[in-house]
């Protein structure tokens, strides 16, 4: 049932039959499937379905949940026959309730690297390099807003305008956003769902207004923002970024753990090294989404060798181990590493060694906590992909790094008065560092 390596047909009509299929495929291959009470999924579901049918004022007396006993197939056929009695009152509705349904079964794992992947669009005139949104990134970022906005700390501001709505509307790097439409982002300090609409996705998107402090002058104002295709700078898409600091550093950015990246970041290293003497290594992770596990157990070979990564494990504590590839040269030069709430999955595994295996240093602020486990892919009968977890990482000292994320070995988080005046803290800690 794995997807294909050409990827999948065109989509067709989800149906309670592909509702089936995936219900069985994450019994069957979840990470903890064997031992998941079952009647979560159908549960998860149907509070969906009549959630939809409610806001489209077609409610129906026979949306009633049934009886659940424990029974997988029992279960299912319950929920199966009050599903096909719900939408077969309601047949002009039946696409849309069959996908909420799907998507809160998988919703209702509550884990960031389970996903159904489907109606995936684009706007019209999109290419490759454009950018689509508000324009803007903020310091709680997509990964947070994503898979754990619970740790998002206030305030919300403004880390970098990268064109479109945001660039036209004059909104700075360091203004602090007040509310979105009208809601306050945080709450006696905990983050709220209104922050997800800075990020919003093609085709749902709406407009949508913030009120800005800008407190170098003490303005207030509000604009409205309307999400569109902007251009990005070229430079800031390159994966893997290098250059040279104060003569005898290698500072190199890594966007992603793509494939090949972990040899760029080499060699850009060993560019910046010809015909001088480096003190060390930046490799500047913030923002880093993941990526591939096997680009990070690559890069953190080069850096040391005969040690254990990560583990990969089971629900019954059956581990498999990531090991360094002893192949790869090494570098043999102090690193310290940046990290953010931006760092997530494959960029965790790799903070994670640095520290437990004191390969270097870590500045900035902890990781994202969004690292569950590898996804596997497995397409549906619809022609759509299901991804999750076959097992769950552990750290190198087998530690959850899921939800919790990887704290720094110095704390240096960014504030909105360094946003604004361009300083970069974190950096000028990790320069410090490499010329003790």
């Amino acid at each position: 049932m794995l997807a294909a390596p050409g990827g999948p047909g065109a989509e067709t009509a989800t149906t309670i039959d592909v509702i089936e299929q995936a219900y069985s495929c994450i019994l069957g291959n979840y990470y903890s499937g064997a031992t998941l009470d079952a009647r979560s999924l159908p549960t998860a579901g149907f509070v969906a379905l009549t959630q939809e049918l409610s806001r489209d004022g077609r409610d129906v007396p026979e949306a009633t949940m049934p009886a659940l006993t424990g029974d997988r197939k029992a279960d299912w056929a319950a929920f199966e026959t009050v599903y096909r009695k719900v939408t077969d009152q309601v047949p002009d509705l039946r696409d849309k309730l069959a996908v909420v349904t799907l998507e809160a079964i998988v919703a209702g794992l509550g884990d960031n690297h389970a996903h159904w992947v489907h109606d995936v669009k684009r706007p019209p005139d999109y290419y490759d390099g454009d950018g689509y949104g508000l324009g803007l990134q903020a310091n709680v970022n997509g990964p947070q807003v994503d898979g754990n906005p619970g740790v998002a700390l206030p305030p919300l501001f403004v880390t970098t305008v990268q064109g479109g709505a945001a660039q036209a509307a004059g909104v700075r790097a360091g203004d602090i956003i007040e509310s979105i439409n009208g809601s306050a982002p945080f709450i006696d300090g905990k983050a709220t769902p209104a922050i997800a609409a800075l990020y919003p996705q093609y085709p749902r998107a709406r407009p949508v207004r913030l009120r800005l402090l800008r407190q170098s002058t003490g303005r207030r104002w509000s604009v409205t923002l309307k999400p569109g295709l902007f251009q990005q700078d070229l430079a800031a898409l390159q994966v893997v970024r290098s250059k040279l600091l104060e003569d005898d550093i290698a500072y190199v950015r890594l966007a992603g753990f793509a494939p090949d990246s972990a040899d760029r970041v080499l060699k850009a290293i060993s560019r910046l090294r010809t015909g001088r003497t480096l003190a060390g290594v930046v490799l500047d992770l913030r923002g880093n989404g993941g990526g591939s596990p096997v680009e990070a157990t690559r890069l953190l070979s080069a850096f040391a060798h005969g040690k254990v990564t990560a583990y990969q494990c089971t629900v019954d504590g059956k581990c498999e181990t990531s090991r360094t590839d002893d192949t790869v040269e090494l570098v043999d030069l102090p690193l310290v590493a940046l990290t953010d709430r931006g760092c997530a999955s494959a960029c965790e595994h790799f903070s994670s060694a640095v520290k437990d295996l004191r390969i270097g240093r870590l500045v900035g602020t902890r990781t994202a906590g969004v690292i569950s486990g590898p996804a596997q892919p497995y397409l549906l009968s619809n022609n759509t992909i299901l991804t999750f977890p076959a097992r769950h990482h552990l750290g190198p000292d087998r530690e959850v790094i899921d939800r919790i994320g990887v704290p720094p070995d110095h704390y240096v988080p960014l504030t909105p008065e360094d946003a604004a005046a361009v300083r970069d803290p974190a950096l000028a800690k990790a320069l410090t560092l490499l010329h003790k």
